[in-house]
């Protein structure tokens, strides 16, 4: 019953699973590029579509302009790195933004330590793995909305986990570039990290807006 939900009810979440688990399957394959790179963006571009068309409030179309940013990031990334990074860095403007909108009342004070060190620890480390500045520089925005993920007051197991896992995920990619730069762990890791990250970021910001009484569409 539930599985004929997801089919009949949400119709475009189904499809970005679809689209995002077979990819990490296809990655490697025979197929030419140019599908394949539009195959790498499905999924997260779905999401977007999911939070869109269902969902008749801003907030929504806020985290739908996120997941855009996320799958045009996705797919210009195999032509041109920088041009994917920049693609992210707004999608990272516009999700912390939409975080600080939904603010969590009061943190304590364990809280405000792990902001701190989602903040600061994300792009020291990236500095660590790679010793460019650059990379640095886009970390610290990458930080900064993994922070403001956890500071909000969208369900931490969903929204600041996948935040969490985007975070990571862009970590083993800039680890690439140093230790594991003849590893098999981030060719495994860095994908499903990030989709699954995405995909938790978007229902559970979904989700909560429902709860809060912002609309009733499913």
């Amino acid at each position: 019953m539930r599985q004929r939900a997801l089919i009949e009810q949400r119709p475009w979440l189904l499809a970005s699973l679809v689209a995002g688990i077979s990819y990490w399957f296809v990655a490697e394959s025979w197929i030419p590029g140019l599908y394949l790179i539009v195959w790498k963006g499905a999924g997260v571009a779905l999401l977007a579509v999911y939070a869109w068309v269902h969902h008749p409030v801003r907030d929504a179309h806020r985290i739908a302009l996120v997941m855009a940013f996320g799958a045009l990031g996705d797919m210009v990334l195999e032509v041109s790195f920088s041009g994917g990074a920049a693609a992210f860095f707004l999608g990272h403007i516009a999700a912390i933004a939409l975080y600080l909108r939904h603010s969590r009342a009061n943190l304590s004070a364990s809280d405000k330590a792990v902001a701190i060190a989602l903040v600061l620890g994300i792009p020291a480390l990236s500095f660590a793995l790679t010793r460019n500045a650059d990379v640095a520089g886009y970390a610290l925005l990458l930080g900064g909305m993994a922070t403001a993920a956890f500071a909000s007051d969208f369900p931490r197991n969903r929204v600041a986990l996948g935040a969490a896992m985007f975070a990571a995920s862009d970590l083993l990619i800039f680890s690439r570039m140093g230790p594991l730069a003849d590893s098999a762990v981030p060719q495994l890791l860095v994908w499903p990290l990030y989709y699954f990250g995405q995909f938790l970021i978007t229902v559970g910001v979904i989700g909560a807006l429902r709860r809060k009484g912002e609309f009733a569409a499913p």
